[in-house]
């Protein structure tokens, strides 16, 4: 299904079902060898808590929502946004840890990507280099498993012929093909070659409500970032009625760069190499009462 959809967007495609790597190394240099074992999605929060205006007090813990969704110790990849409570300013968190268990206390390799308050570019920092904790604010998509070798989807895409980036081609190809039945993915893929257009939230949150896609635009801040780029999507396919956010990308990388993914820039020579499995279970953690589809590209 995702090779024949892939090649109507990519020059170059080919999936097929590999051992996964062993991601301890380079250049993903994770705290788990593996994205096997109970795969499952979990949506925590939500945009309508950082826009129209920020509801700073909606804090969580990668630790709880281990539990919370029934897999305490779990492998943990994604997207969010940091706890400012931690941080004291708004920035991009590139989720990237082995949750506490019984046995073990958490490992927390994630990165944090904010504007560098000296020249306004990109700060990108280990998360551990300067907190402790395994917080964040306000909402995240997230990919679980136990963090086991096994048997994953390698795909491999180059040179994109269509409009529609990686991750929104995964999805809608996947959404076309099951139709009615949501399906989720979640992994990691690398962009190889290439540049990628990244956004960095800034550090102050808005004062004046943010009501469109265009307020949200203006507000962000919008980079081209160099290959490579490690990748961490989280896919929906449909929406079966959960206020989900349907895709979810941040990257990070070794050259100091990272953020929010939107699309690569170069679409003659990006080359995208992924590790993905399909998810068995979606988790919906404090869902927003009040919610709105601004500012979920």
């Amino acid at each position: 299904v995702l090779q024949k959809g892939l090649k109507e967007n990519f020059a170059d495609a080919e999936v097929s079902v590999v051992d996964c790597p062993d991601l301890t190394q380079e250049p993903f240099n994770f705290p788990a060898k593996g994205i096997c074992g109970k795969p499952r999605i979990a949506d925590v929060g939500g945009v309508p808590y950082l826009i129209p205006v920020v509801q700073k007090e909606k804090v969580y813990d990668l630790n709880t929502v281990a539990n919370d969704i029934e897999l305490p110790g779990a492998f943990i990849l994604g997207a969010g946004a940091a706890s400012s409570k931690i941080l004291g300013v708004n920035a991009e968190l590139i989720p990237v840890v082995q949750t506490k268990s019984e046995k073990k206390p958490a490992v927390n390799g994630s990165y944090i990507a904010q504007i560098n308050p000296v020249d306004k570019g990109c700060l990108l920092e280990k998360y551990s280099s300067k907190y402790t904790d395994c917080e964040f604010g306000l909402l995240a998509n997230l990919y679980a498993s136990e963090g086991q070798p096994g048997k994953v989807i390698e795909v491999k895409a180059n040179g994109r012929t269509g409009e529609l980036n990686f991750v929104s081609c995964l999805r809608q190809i996947l959404e076309k093909h099951y139709g009615e039945k949501p399906v989720g993915m979640g992994g990691t893929f690398i962009i190889q070659k290439g540049k990628a257009k990244i956004h960095i939230m800034p550090p102050e949150f808005s004062a004046c409500p943010l009501n469109t896609d265009e307020d949200v635009n203006n507000w962000l801040k919008f980079f081209e970032m160099k290959a490579p780029l490690i990748c961490q999507p989280v896919i929906v396919s449909r929406d079966p009625g959960f206020d989900l956010r349907l895709e979810h990308t941040h990257c990070f990388s070794h050259h100091g760069e990272g953020g929010h993914y939107h699309q690569d820039t170069s679409p003659d020579s990006v080359r995208y190499l992924g590790y993905l499995l399909p998810a068995e279970l979606l988790f919906r953690i404090d869902r927003p009462p009040e919610t709105h589809l601004v500012g979920r590209d």
